[in-house]
């Protein structure tokens, strides 16, 4: 997405400088947008469709798909300039934690389903509502945050993450 960059290097002076020093969580926040609302559409597609009264494996379909979009967009884009890591064990890594993400984001719907009982005496409309909440506002800053750390200690490190001057001592 050059267009993106090109508009970081138009922008006006303080505004810049805050832009490149934190280019990767804004890339990082516009493909998470991108995904939110693939997973967004995937999941009401189901629930409100065939999967009306399984909510949290609509949740973890929804969830993997737009993870799969995100590895795409993440490895293009977000994280382009990192390396240090071969692509099949970057991949492994991004889909472990992405996993661990779709855990923690289902996390508080399934608790609020299986504890609580939440489906049983409610208006379609209000759980939509409530699906809402749980799984896209509360699930996604749970994984959100969560991945934005494990992605960038552990799937895309520094380039030299792997490489150490043999003259450094090691950390």
């Amino acid at each position: 997405m050059p267009f993106i960059d090109d508009l970081v290097d138009r922008l006006p002076g303080p505004i810049h400088g805050l832009a490149k020093r934190y280019h990767e969580l804004i890339k990082f926040a516009l493909v998470g947008g991108t995904t939110f609302v693939v997973d967004m559409v995937i999941y009401f597609a189901l629930t409100l469709t065939i999967l009306e009264h399984k909510p949290v494996i609509a949740k973890i379909i929804s969830g993997v798909l737009a993870t799969i979009l995100s590895y795409v967009l993440n490895r293009e884009w977000a994280f382009k300039n990192r390396g240090g890591r071969e692509r099949h064990h970057e991949a492994l890594l991004f889909f472990v934690i992405s996993g661990m993400g779709v855990a923690l984001q289902a996390a508080p719907l399934w608790f609020a389903n299986n504890v609580f009982s939440l489906r049983e005496n409610v208006a379609t409309l209000q759980l939509a509502v409530v699906d809402f909440v749980l799984g896209f506002i509360i699930g996604n800053l749970l994984q959100m945050g969560f991945r934005f750390w494990a992605l960038r200690k552990f799937a895309f490190p520094e380039a030299d993450f792997a490489i150490l001057d043999e003259d450094e001592p090691e950390p």
